[in-house]
């Protein structure tokens, strides 16, 4: 566990959580995070302590009422899903600004402007085994896209990523597994195609790892 332990609830640090997930997770930025003031909604993420039976952490509103530099504290707004939670709305909460996941300014004409940033939430095909981490990326293409369906909210790429084959047989490569998943989850494991992302459909790829350089396929 991580954060700050505190009488049934231990709330969580999300900063480790976004430098694994920096292409999927996002957090409010510095400027944003030191505007926080009383009146604001903050959204915490409360791990309950014992373990809870249905839900382990929730993430929840809480209104703050004062402020002192880096520590804060508020209301609780909701209350939890979990049964066995010891926290309910109405009960007093302390943190810091660190922990902050998300906010709902009360003055949103004076708030500052969020960062911007590129999200890569189109989809993709890839190797189980680059989504898993045991294998980074080696061959791309980007075909035209076929995966996608009429109510979703997210399209698809046509981008196809493939892991390392190594020593790895033709066999062992036809029964490997596929995901169909946000370009971001992939790029959270291996971001090193990043500047490809705009590459037409067509293009196939080579990873020459002596290099770091993709090239194209011959």
């Amino acid at each position: 566990m991580t954060g700050t332990p505190t009488l049934g609830y231990f709330l969580i640090d999300p900063r480790p959580i976004t430098a694994d997930a920096k292409y999927t997770f996002f957090l409010p930025s510095e400027t944003e995070l030191a505007a926080v003031g009383e009146g604001d909604f903050v959204k915490l993420n409360f791990e309950h302590i014992p373990a809870g039976e249905e839900w382990a952490a929730e993430r929840m509103w809480v209104i703050v009422r004062e402020v002192a530099d880096e520590l804060l504290s508020g209301i609780l707004d909701n209350d939890p899903f979990e049964p066995t939670a010891s926290v309910r709305a109405g009960d007093r909460v302390t943190f810091k600004r660190y922990h902050i996941y998300s906010i709902r300014w009360a003055r949103p004409d004076m708030a500052p402007s969020p960062n911007i940033y590129r999200e890569y939430w189109e989809r993709c095909l890839v190797d189980e085994c680059v989504l898993d981490g045991s294998e980074p990326v080696e061959f791309l293409y980007r075909e035209e896209p076929d995966m996608g369906r009429d109510n979703d909210r997210y399209p698809d790429s046509g981008w196809r990523v493939r892991g390392r084959m190594g020593a790895a047989t033709d066999e062992d490569i036809d029964a490997r597994k596929a995901q169909y998943v946000a370009i971001g989850a992939v790029l959270n494991q291996d971001d090193s195609w990043l500047h490809l992302i705009d590459e037409p459909i067509g293009i196939r790829l080579m990873r020459d790892y002596e290099t770091g350089n993709y090239l194209p396929e011959n």
